[in-house]
């Protein structure tokens, strides 16, 4: 079942236009900044200045809504719809499934990466991860795309910067494009951010585990993925 058009907001005048164009780009700047920092404490820094901005402007939001309940909603943060949420969970087992079947049939190592398996703690940490990411995605950047350009641009929109953060690899970067624009739809049609986050941890576990660590770099991306040894 879809979001309910009520909770949505209508097109913005100019004055929010710009103001909501401003949010996107420098929230943008501020994690891309993170994610070319030349040091970890420069990264950390950039990272937790990204990180209370985007609080701070979506706090913001909810304040100047028209109820918290409505804001929920539109942030992904209600109660998932049981329909919705077996629509994404089995769409993203039959992937996980999918891509064991391919790799192995093409011969690969399961795991691709002995030496470097994801533990249970790992595991764990990136589920809080890949939810977190969730919540950057839909409820910040796509959820001010939609309110600029309406929600079936804004997939595209949300998608093109997030797969954009995930350069210079070219394994991530391709799967957070295709991910994103099945995360982004999802989201589009039912407004939650929790069972989306669990997906993305199964499929980024997933690339992990069947994608060889020459390709990879451990997950990293920006100066992490050209710094690798």
């Amino acid at each position: 079942m879809a979001v309910d058009s009520k909770t949505l907001p209508a097109f913005p005048t100019a004055f929010r236009r710009y103001y909501v164009w401003a949010q996107i780009i420098i929230a943008f700047l501020f994690l891309e900044f993170a994610i070319w920092a030349p040091t970890p404490q420069i990264r950390n820094r950039w990272a937790g200045i990204a990180a209370i901005t985007i609080l701070i402007l979506i706090l913001t939001d909810v304040l100047l809504g028209r109820s918290p309940w409505s804001s929920l909603q539109r942030l992904g943060l209600g109660l998932p719809k049981m329909f919705g949420a077996s629509v994404v969970l089995g769409i993203g087992l039959a992937t996980v499934v999918f891509m064991v079947i391919v790799v192995s049939w093409a011969g690969g190592q399961v795991p691709a990466n002995p030496t470097w398996f994801p533990n249970l703690q790992s595991a764990w940490g990136y589920v809080i991860w890949a939810m977190l990411q969730e919540f950057l995605l839909q409820s910040f950047f796509f959820n001010r795309c939609e309110e600029l350009y309406g929600s079936s641009t804004a997939v595209w929109m949300a998608s093109t910067l997030f797969a954009t953060a995930h350069l210079p690899n070219p394994v991530l970067t391709t799967a957070a494009l295709v991910g994103a624009l099945f995360f982004c739809e999802m989201f589009r049609r039912y407004r939650n951010i929790y069972v989306l986050g669990i997906v993305h941890a199964m499929l980024g576990l997933a690339i992990a585990i069947l994608m060889p660590d020459s390709l990879l770099h451990h997950m990293r991306v920006g100066i992490g993925y050209l710094r690798y040894r």
